[in-house]
């Protein structure tokens, strides 16, 4: 028999749960729910599927896997899947080809993997893993037919992905048309509450509700998160774009790739990456604003917090000693080159503000405007000590000094 709990008020539950998501549907359900909730002290279920296709995960799939351990912070069981049977399928989504198969054995030492690197987010003992085989390899013929009798290949086509292959006559797998069916029985089978998952998984998330309210079941509400940008601050976290930070990368690597992210990007990390609720976020924002927190020292504790999570404070400790001896004493050094350059050579007078790449070729750090505006694309520049990749400095004024590096070189820059 479970034991009731004591629950959060809804406005406090919400104001960690609806951080950093894009969007919850129906949310005056899950209002309604988490009331239900607190009433009769019964924990809701939420639920996250991952799929092992891959052996490593990275912080873009940490979104998910923390925003899990802020509703178990809460009180309430979560559920982390692993989709070893529908891994055999392959997720189509955001996918213009059929994804090559992986074998079962693959697909178990994915998942081994996987046990082990979440459970540096979510708490181990309260979590609840299941795999979806435990109840995908019992359906038969006829059950299957009977899901798959509840949708049209028409309501299919509607799925951004398919309906592109097919504008454009690439192959569509009929196995595929089944992957968003089987991902919405796991919610039938699991009883979810509430069920988890990035943007681009809308369409698949919806066939969960549709599924359950065809068994009598409480529809879910869903949640998803947007999809994290990796280190250029443009493209989805990504192993195979090259910008992507993994979780069991050593201390020194990941908190050196965190301090090279833009400072606007960093505000975005805070918000998918740490506990921090949004109230602690834009007090740090304001100390900034106001100068009382450099921005740098706002990135070194991202930095740090992030590291600490996935290793220790010790190990995060040494990777912030280690990154101020190769990079910040570097970039302060008063042995630079200085050169010398009248603002009002470098200032666009329509905004009051200095543009970066005409500021590095004037500076003699590249040969064309057009190659700084690339390095910069490129996360290869820094300012003062800190990577850089905005298009424009401004609030700049005669008798300041910059410290820009491009590369391995760097030059002091006094502004006449």
């Amino acid at each position: 028999m479970l034991t009731a709990r004591t629950f959060a008020s809804v406005e406090d539950q919400l104001d960690l749960i609806a951080k950093g998501t894009a969007e919850i549907l129906p949310l005056e359900a899950l209002k309604e729910r988490l009331a239900q909730s607190i009433a009769s002290g019964q924990p809701l279920r939420i639920k996250a599927g991952f799929d092992p296709t891959a052996p490593d995960l990275h912080l873009g799939h940490t979104v998910l896997i923390r925003k899990l351990r802020h509703f178990q912070q809460l009180g309430h069981t979560v559920i982390f899947l692993v989709g070893d049977s529908t891994a055999l399928i392959g997720d189509p989504t955001g996918r213009n080809v059929t994804r090559k198969p992986l074998t079962p054995d693959q697909i178990a030492a994915n998942a081994e993997t996987y046990k082990q690197q979440v459970f540096k987010i979510l708490d181990p003992l309260t979590t609840e893993v299941r795999y979806n085989s435990e109840w995908l390899n019992q359906l038969g013929y006829y059950d299957m037919v009977k899901l798959m009798a509840q949708f049209t290949v028409s309501q299919m086509l509607e799925r951004e992905d398919f309906h592109k292959r097919f504008q454009a006559e690439q192959p569509i797998s009929l196995h595929e048309l089944i992957y968003p069916i089987v991902q919405g029985y796991d919610s039938v089978a699991l009883r979810c509450d509430v069920e988890l998952g990035g943007t681009d998984q809308r369409f698949n998330l919806m066939r969960g509700r549709d599924l359950q309210k065809h068994f009598d079941q409480p529809q879910q509400s869903i949640l998803m998160v947007p999809i994290l940008e990796g280190l250029d601050g443009v493209q989805k976290m990504s192993k195979s774009l090259n910008n992507a930070i993994g979780i069991n990368e050593p201390p020194a690597e990941m908190y050196g790739k965190l301090m090279s992210i833009s400072d606007e990007l960093m505000w975005r990390y805070y918000t998918l990456l740490t506990d921090l609720r949004l109230s602690e976020i834009k007090a740090l924002l304001m100390q900034v604003v106001d100068g009382a927190l450099h921005p740098m020292q706002a990135k070194k504790n991202l930095a740090h917090a992030i590291t600490k999570d996935f290793h220790s404070t010790e190990a995060a400790d040494a990777a912030a000693e280690n990154w101020a001896t190769l990079f910040q004493k570097k970039s302060v050094s008063e042995d630079l080159p200085i050169v010398e350059l009248p603002l009002a050579e470098l200032i666009d007078f329509a905004t009051g503000d200095v543009r970066t790449a005409k500021l590095l070729h004037l500076a003699g750090l590249a040969a064309s405007a057009s190659e700084a505006t690339r390095k910069l694309a490129e996360n290869a520049v820094s300012l003062n000590g800190e990577k850089f990749s905005a298009k424009v400095i401004d609030n700049l004024e005669p008798g300041d000094t910059l410290t820009l590096r491009l590369g391995k070189k760097s030059i002091r820059i006094l502004l006449l």
